[in-house]
């Protein structure tokens, strides 16, 4: 397509512990179908400034973006999203917080059985996860070795990103769609759900782990494009 703009613009926001490369195989799936994409390199040092990284993305974007977050990166766009270019919200398997909630808020009261993230008590201000579980919590649909690339590989996530709280959530005023990954073990499927139903998301699920966005990158992509092309 030789103009991709006409196809529209998307910008995809990673979340904790990971960076911008796990969306390849979306960018890549974007990109054959025309779309314009952009991939945020957000520091996840704090809410405050990713938010700031994602919106810098944003003002470069040529016209109308749709916006997805992943994970926390569900919470940058959140509050990211009341740009002015911003049309649309879509969340995978992300939080989706209201007025004066953060992730730290969401993850306070679990669901009675289900499973508990593996973050490890902090160090010098940063989160990681157990390096030893991380395959099996955040990867589990992953080949083993590219698991354990992303377990080796982590980035440190900021206390003040994971405690960040949204001031104006942009859920209230732009339309979002959400991907319930039904095989997530970070952030439990009834839960997304409820965040899901709470923001008044169209919905879509697929069995993914919790890094459905790099093992089901045209599950998510789909998603995108209803999102881009409503």
């Amino acid at each position: 397509m030789s103009d991709n703009a006409a196809r529209g613009n998307v910008v995809l926001v990673h979340g904790g512990f990971v960076d911008g490369s796990g969306w390849q195989g979306v960018y890549e799936a974007l990109k054959d179908d025309g779309y314009n994409v952009a991939v945020v390199q957000n520091p996840t040092l704090s809410l405050d400034g990713d938010v700031t990284a994602t919106r810098t993305i944003i003002d470069a974007m040529p016209g109308p973006v749709t916006l997805v977050g992943h994970s926390y990166g569900g919470a940058v766009v959140t509050e990211a999203g009341n740009h002015d270019k911003v049309a649309r919200l879509v969340y995978i398997a992300a939080f989706a917080p209201d007025k004066g909630e953060s992730v730290n808020t969401l993850i306070a009261d679990p669901p009675p059985g289900a499973a508990v993230p593996p973050i490890l008590p902090p160090v010098n201000g940063y989160l990681l996860l157990d390096r030893d579980k991380f395959a099996d919590a955040f990867a589990g649909d992953l080949p083993r070795a590219q698991a354990e690339f992303l377990a080796d590989s982590q980035v440190p996530w900021g206390l003040d990103a994971a405690a960040g709280a949204v001031s104006t959530p942009a859920w209230r005023t732009k339309p979002s769609w959400y991907l319930v990954a039904t095989e997530d073990h970070m952030i439990p499927p009834p839960v997304q759900r409820a965040m899901a139903e709470r923001i008044g998301a169209r919905v879509a699920e697929t069995a993914g782990s919790h890094a459905v966005y790099v093992s089901q990158p045209a599950a998510v992509a789909d998603l995108i494009k209803q999102a881009a092309g409503s």
